[in-house]
């Protein structure tokens, strides 16, 4: 699998080059600002890019702008946005552009090498990995679309639960439930977003992204 990663920190960019590398990605390039990354994701056209998102010249949301040029340009890439901060505005249109090869981490909350690579490794393969903080703060972002004020506390735990990638098994077991009765709050949460049926999963991001894009 390869990989460009853009990360402005030197140490904290070639601790990713190392981690990755020992697990058997391919590191492309590794950069330290946004320029950088376009030009770097265009020359190897990677599986899946790591994105900081504030890095020179000013430090506010380079990195993000250039994860929403990434997924419009080359839509084949993932992009895996991995930051201290959450940008509610530019991450809505981030995650708003496809369902699927879209990842938002936390680093003082990812606590497991194995949990940051198997997020890597889903967000390249055209799934999604977003941490639960990021979702909140998305959701409390969009507190006004349409859809969201008509879900109950229970749905909007399970709207949070499908955004992290859970199935209804693991939705279950996290918010001890039976299966049974998650089918029925997915059921409600589809029909409140008015997303029809479908056999692609993706509506299940869909549903999470719905109320965000207001």
């Amino acid at each position: 699998m390869r990989v460009v990663i853009a990360e402005d920190a030197a140490m904290m960019r070639g601790g990713l080059v190392r981690l990755l590398t020992d697990r058997g990605f391919e590191v492309c390039a590794a950069v330290a600002d946004a320029e950088a990354l376009r030009s770097a994701v265009a020359a190897a056209l990677p599986d899946v890019a790591v994105v900081d998102i504030r890095m020179p010249p000013t430090h506010t949301d380079e990195g993000l702008r250039a994860a929403i040029d990434i997924r419009r340009d080359h839509p084949g890439v993932g992009v895996l946005v991995f930051s201290q901060y959450v940008e509610t505005r530019y991450a809505t249109r981030l995650l708003a552009e496809r369902p699927g090869g879209v990842g938002y981490l936390l680093k003082d909350r990812v606590a497991d090498v194995a949990d940051f690579v198997d997020a890597l490794t889903r967000v390249a393969s055209g799934g999604t990995a977003l941490d639960p903080e990021v979702v909140g703060h998305l959701m409390r972002a969009g507190q006004e679309a349409a859809g969201l004020a008509s879900l109950t506390a229970r749905e909007r735990e399970v709207l949070a639960l499908m955004a992290e990638g859970r199935s209804n098994a693991g939705i279950a077991a996290a918010l001890v439930i039976t299966p049974g009765v998650v089918e029925k709050h997915v059921a409600n949460i589809f029909a409140k977003f008015g997303l029809p049926p479908s056999d692609s999963d993706n509506r299940r991001v869909l549903a999470v992204l719905r109320h965000v894009n207001g």
